[in-house]
Formats: C-alpha cells, sequence, structure tokens
C-alpha cells in the first residue's frame, strides 16, 4: 500500500471553507474521481485521509496538502491529479501528486506573506521599534502568553502598487503552534492596523532545520 500526498492550493472563494467543509469535499471529489484510493474497514467505511496543519477560516494557501493511501501498484499521479482538477470546486487546484517524502509531524513551522492597503506601512513599521509584543494564545490546554517578538523580531516591508506586505514564519508543531491572526491582532491592537485589512496567504512548509516540507 501506498501513502498518497495531493498538494494543492486553497485560494479566493475557497479560502471560506472550514476543516470539516474541506473533509467533506475530499471526501466527495475522490468518490467522483473513482481513483483507486483506499478505505477505512468495519461497518461505516470511508476514504482514509489526514490533512497536514489545518488552515484557519478566511485565510488562503499555496501549500496545503492531504495524505490518502492507494492499493494501485504502479499509480499514474498525472492523471489523478488531471482527475481530481477537473471537478474541484473553484479556488482550489491540485499542483502536485506524489508519494510521501515527509510524515506530517515533520512540519516545524508554516510560512505566510500578510498583504495590507499601502497606507499602513507607516503604521506597521512602528512594530520594528518595540522591545516586546506578548500576545495571548488561547488553546484547549488553557490560556499562554507568547512573545512574538521571539519568532518575528522586525517586519521587512514591501510595497507594491496599492499593497503593501512582509513575510512571517511561525511555529507549527504539535508543542506549538502559533496563527498569524495573532500577529495581526496585535498590530490593531498596538498601531490601530484593522486586522480585517489583512490578507494572509501560507506559502510553504518548513521542517525543523528549516527545510522545505514536500
Amino acid at each position: 500500500m501506498i501513502t498518497v500526498r495531493i498538494s494543492f492550493k486553497k485560494m479566493n472563494e475557497a479560502s471560506y471553507i472550514s476543516l470539516l467543509d474541506m473533509q467533506r469535499v475530499m471526501q466527495r471529489v475522490l468518490k467522483r474521481s473513482g481513483l483507486p484510493v483506499w478505505h477505512t474497514l468495519g461497518f461505516n467505511p470511508h476514504i482514509y485521509m489526514t490533512f497536514a496543519c489545518p488552515l484557519s477560516l478566511g485565510q488562503e494557501s499555496q501549500c496545503e496538502c492531504v495524505d490518502v493511501k492507494t492499493e494501485a501498484e504502479n499509480p499514474d499521479f498525472a492523471q489523478w491529479q488531471t482527475a481530481l482538477n477537473a471537478i474541484m470546486p473553484a479556488g482550489i487546484e491540485v499542483y502536485r501528486v506524489e508519494p510521501v517524502k515527509m510524515k506530517a509531524d515533520a512540519i516545524a513551522y508554516a510560512c505566510y506573506r500578510i498583504r495590507y492597503p499601502a497606507d499602513a506601512a507607516e503604521k506597521l513599521a512602528q512594530y520594528n521599534a518595540l522591545d516586546s509584543v506578548p500576545v495571548e494564545k488561547k488553546s484547549k490546554r488553557g490560556v499562554k502568553m507568547v512573545e512574538m517578538k521571539e519568532y518575528v523580531p522586525t517586519l521587512k516591508l514591501e510595497t507594491e502598487g496599492e499593497s503593501v506586505s512582509f513575510a512571517v514564519c511561525l511555529p507549527a508543531s504539535q508543542d506549538l503552534n502559533l496563527n498569524p491572526s495573532l500577529l495581526t491582532a496585535a498590530l490593531e491592537a498596538k498601531f490601530g492596523v484593522p486586522a480585517a485589512n489583512a490578507s494572509i496567504l501560507r506559502t510553504e512548509f518548513l521542517t525543523a532545520d528549516k527545510q522545505k516540507f514536500e
């Protein structure tokens, strides 16, 4: 049996598909495709699938992935990609299908491009002068204070036409997973830059030694 990684982009209107709905979308698309994916056993068999580091609602991504299994001996992954893209909802595009190289728990960081209207640049630049930016992270285990400056020391602003953006890489492991919305909320609280004006795009995953996750 081969574990197969389906890598896909989740853009535009698809960014508002929740994880639960995304699971339903993938189940439905895989069934309609007729691809030889493995089903779990038992009274309620369903397609085995696992998503790596689920994306928050409203955020876009160029690097999402879901792992499935197949008992096919020599699967044609180019045909898988074509078959899936033919029936995917708008905003979701499969760009690679291949055997799994790294397990999902190898992900240590998620990188993002955060974009604002250009007139926010002056306020955003004030972040760099701060020594400390504590944020409150809530989880099932309770509330934890995290020092954002430890992970984002400065914002390297890039102006492009009517927008200004910056890149960040944040912890995304089982031990610590920081959502970029914590940073945009802090920028709103400290400088009055509305978090609602931020466009968040996930660009890649990295391993603990900062290698590209594949």
